[in-house]
């Protein structure tokens, strides 16, 4: 974690009580996973890959009526409950949870994991509970298991790059090695998916692919790889839309690598890919460091 000046931020003491913490956390397109139920929600989780996105999600925390939580995303109110336990598991009584973001929610960003973790990393500042790292994302990955709206962004958006999970769970219990590679990233959106109707379903078919998917890309740690097995993984899993899988053929008939985002009707591509086939993308790159803290990052 950072200040302004590039200098490292002790988070939660020594902070000018005149400036106030600015968390960001990249947005994590899921490209495959395996969904790894367990007892505790620190050892539950998933394996899979992904991207950290240079577009994600800004977040501030500030005192509020004692008793009270509240989170808005681009100024409109949202019924969310990662953020609001992260809060709990602090022992914050009241807060409001402020958030912009770069990206769509419900549409495969891990929007839900950066508010949970962007919330921890703030609330860690401001009400000066002295928390490590590895605790805060603990506690984001958690809050957000139980709450059912994913099950590795937390841990994925905490490393930044091209983050590859081996073994399921938060810091201390997941296992997690990387893609040594960047790139220029394009998306569409073309709609929303419940990530909590097909979390809450039957999983069996969906984590068997993943687990193919996984052994592919750790023979061959290649983001070229990583579309691929991505790709394989969505038709695999059956969670293909007509939409998306259109958009995927005129990537790849323009020469171009391209897959689904999960969990949402979103297509990116590495490149140029989406350009080439004669789409109107959002632009982004990899973004090579995780979720971090700043005094003026709003």
């Amino acid at each position: 974690m950072t200040d302004t000046a590039d200098r490292p931020l002790q988070v939660g003491s020594g902070i000018d009580a005149d400036a106030t913490p600015t968390a960001f956390v990249p947005a994590h397109i899921t490209g495959f996973f395996t969904a790894e139920p367990a007892d505790d929600p620190t050892e539950a989780g998933s394996t899979g890959a992904g991207l950290a996105l240079s577009d994600g999600v800004t977040v501030r925390v500030e005192p509020a009526t004692p008793g009270t939580y509240e989170v808005t995303l681009d100024g409109e109110s949202l019924d969310i409950a990662a953020p609001k336990q992260v809060l709990r598991a602090l022992r914050v009584d009241g807060a409001h949870v402020r958030a912009r973001s770069d990206v769509p929610l419900a549409s495969g960003f891990g929007v839900s994991g950066a508010l949970a973790l962007g919330t921890a990393l703030c609330a860690n500042a401001v009400f000066d509970r002295k928390l490590s790292e590895n605790e805060l994302v603990t506690i984001a990955h958690g809050a957000e298991v139980q709450a059912g709206t994913g099950l590795g962004d937390v841990v994925a958006q905490a490393r930044g790059g091209v983050p590859v999970r081996l073994e399921p769970g938060a810091p201390g219990h997941g296992t997690m090695d990387g893609i040594p590679a960047r790139s220029r990233v394009e998306y569409v959106t073309l709609g929303e998916l419940s990530t909590e109707d097909v979390l809450s379903g039957d999983t069996e078919m969906l984590t068997h692919a993943g687990q193919r998917a996984r052994s592919a890309l750790v023979q061959e740690p290649t983001l070229d790889t990583f579309v691929r097995s991505s790709r394989r993984f969505a038709r695999e899993a059956e969670l293909l839309t007509d939409r998306v899988r259109d958009v995927i053929l005129d990537v790849s008939e323009a020469d171009g690598s391209g897959s689904m985002a999960m969990l949402g009707e979103t297509v990116f591509a590495l490149g140029t890919g989406l350009s080439d086939a004669g789409h109107d993308p959002a632009v982004c790159r990899i973004h090579p460091t995780g979720a971090h803290l700043t005094l003026d990052g709003w």
